[in-house]
């Protein structure tokens, strides 16, 4: 049966370092507190001037170049922070690269996108339409701050990650195995950025200044988190024939660490096989996974026919897995890099 198969993946973070002790003094918060509440100790958060584009183009041309430069049929980009509401961004990364006339287009699915674009790319790989994709996580959730909101603060990140993906069959190394992907609606205030959208165009008297940034009720977001990560991940097992006895690397959405734990007890992975790097770069969403494994990648830490086990938890809400087997990959290049510069257009003034 033609599956998708990973045949390159690289991230790139941007070089500006925020350890806990650096956040808002108006926070008060120590690097205690902030590691007790979410297992992070620094992030990276980008430049005046730097948007999620920069980042993706980096992390793509990296990603590409892990993969031997190969034609690239169609670009997907996940993200949640896109430059402008319109056009999408896939479109202008992909003439970027040199792949104009590609196809090209964004999924939204918050920090599930990954995972939602790797079931999209598989099904495009096994329809027929293309024989090679490329598929980009970038987020730069630290324009969605509201500089009063710690709780936000201290966890979200910018980040970006990409994926070479080619037409293979089940079973050989890299390739994807099963997919598992859900959503409910109902419950879309949990997670949310309220204003900026033609919601707020249509009813402008209903928004305030402050809708424009990230909102999220943690206390629910965990439970639903970890019982919608547990579930899903057991589902694809299910659909992939292993055990959790048959996992070897396992790497969820990088929410924060007590999550982490939390859903790797339920399912259950012990943790000297999870796959994590929230500690140095805080919770990137869409980004959160593929960075994670292109870091382990690079420690060389997977290894060619390991069975590896992916699950993510957004807003929407959002969650979905995916079973892979992890390829040999050539070398595979550190997260950190300079961000060169490049003309990503502005967003309109609204």
């Amino acid at each position: 049966m033609t599956t998708a198969v990973l045949e390159g993946i690289a991230g790139f973070v941007p070089p500006r370092t925020v350890a806990n002790g650096e956040l808002p003094v108006g926070w008060c918060v120590d690097d205690a507190w902030v590691r007790r509440r979410s297992g992070i100790g620094e992030r990276r958060w980008v430049a005046p001037g730097v948007a999620t584009g920069h980042l993706a183009l980096e992390a793509a041309r990296k990603a590409l170049s892990v993969a031997g430069l190969p034609l690239v049929d169609a670009v997907i980009v996940a993200t949640s922070t896109p430059d402008r509401p319109m056009p999408a961004m896939a479109p202008w990364l992909a003439t970027r690269l040199g792949l104009g006339g590609a196809a090209a287009w964004d999924v939204s699915a918050a920090c599930t996108g990954f995972v939602y674009g790797l079931a999209t790319a598989s099904g495009v790989l096994a329809s027929g339409c293309a024989d090679r994709v490329l598929l980009v996580a970038a987020e730069v959730y630290s324009t969605l701050i509201d500089p009063q909101d710690r709780s936000a603060g201290i966890v979200f990140a910018d980040g970006a990650a990409a994926a070479v993906l080619r037409r293979g069959g089940k079973g050989e190394p890299g390739s994807l195995v099963a997919f598992d992907l859900g959503s409910d609606g109902s419950q879309d205030t949990l997670i949310q950025v309220p204003g900026g959208g033609a919601l707020e165009r249509a009813r402008p008297d209903d928004y305030r200044p402050e809708d424009r940034y990230f909102r999220m009720r943690g206390r629910e977001v965990f439970q639903h988190a970890v019982t919608r990560m547990a579930q899903s991940a057991r589902t694809v097992l299910k659909h992939a024939g292993w055990s959790a006895e048959d996992v070897d690397r396992f790497c969820a959405h990088q929410a924060n660490a007590r999550i982490l734990a939390a859903v790797g007890a339920r399912i259950p992975v012990p943790a000297h096989r999870h796959v994590t790097n929230i500690e140095r770069v805080g919770n990137t969403g869409s980004a959160s996974i593929p960075l994670a494994l292109a870091d382990a990648a690079a420690r060389g830490e997977l290894r060619s026919g390991q069975r590896v086990l992916l699950t993510a938890f957004g807003a929407g809400l959002t969650w979905g897995s995916a079973a892979l087997l992890w390829p040999e990959l050539p070398s595979v290049p550190q997260l950190d890099g300079v961000v060169p510069p490049v003309a990503v257009p502005a967003a309109p003034a609204v």
